[in-house]
């Protein structure tokens, strides 16, 4: 039987989408380390859960895990990378950002609220760099293998969330922190007026391969399940 979640993984994708390639003057390299690196592999279990949802878009191009009106450099449709480097030639015009939310964003973010009512739980999925990049809030600080983020409490059921915790921390045999580095990002603020989200980071660090960081989080995603 499917686990009643939600798993998103809006980071894995690495295509540039042809609206904007010719503009584009990232290297793969540059696409790829902006991204989460190892995320579709670590968070291959799709036909483990009722609801997956994921994106071949690169993070560097559209960022999912972005308000839609969020226009910083690292905002929704980048000027830069979490690197410092310059994604485009020619930055795209504000009607080829609509252009690019309609198709790429919106179409997520409206498939996660027309799932809301139909799982307990919501799981944003990421993957991390060991050590946080030079223009990230927690600049060069090495991180914690794994991390959960609620928002501060707001997104998650407190009893949900040190439950989950500790599922992680026994499959995983190591430990998770909470809200650190991160406090929750625009899908776990957005969609929890919906239902219960909560943001998974997972260290990019070489503990255990992908394939078998995805089977102790399975290990654990069904223990909470079993006791939630």
């Amino acid at each position: 039987m499917k686990l009643p979640l939600l798993i998103s993984v809006p980071h894995a994708g690495l295509v540039v989408p042809p609206e904007v390639r010719q503009y584009c003057v990232l290297t793969d390299e540059d696409i790829a380390s902006d991204g989460d690196g190892g995320a579709a592999a670590t968070f291959d279990i799709k036909d483990n859960v009722q609801h997956f949802y994921t994106s071949d878009i690169a993070r560097a191009i559209v960022d999912l895990n972005r308000a839609e009106d969020d226009r910083r450099p690292d905002g929704v449709v980048k000027k830069r990378t979490i690197y410092g480097t310059e994604v485009y030639s020619l930055f795209p015009s504000e009607a080829l950002i609509q252009v690019l939310l309609e198709r790429y964003y919106r179409p997520y973010h409206r498939a996660l609220s027309a799932t809301a009512d139909k799982v307990m739980l919501g799981v944003d999925c990421h993957t991390m760099a060991a050590k946080a990049p030079p223009l990230a809030s927690d600049s060069e600080k090495e991180r914690p293998p794994i991390s959960l983020a609620d928002n501060e409490g707001k997104s998650l059921p407190p009893a949900w969330r040190e439950r989950f915790k500790a599922c992680l921390e026994e499959a995983f045999e190591l430990p998770v922190a909470i809200n650190q580095p991160f406090k929750g990002g625009y899908t776990t603020s957005h969609h929890s007026p919906e239902m219960p989200w909560v943001q998974l980071e997972i260290s990019r660090a070489a503990f255990y391969p992908d394939e078998e960081k995805r089977e102790r989080l399975l290990q654990a995603l069904h223990r909470f399940c079993e006791t939630a």
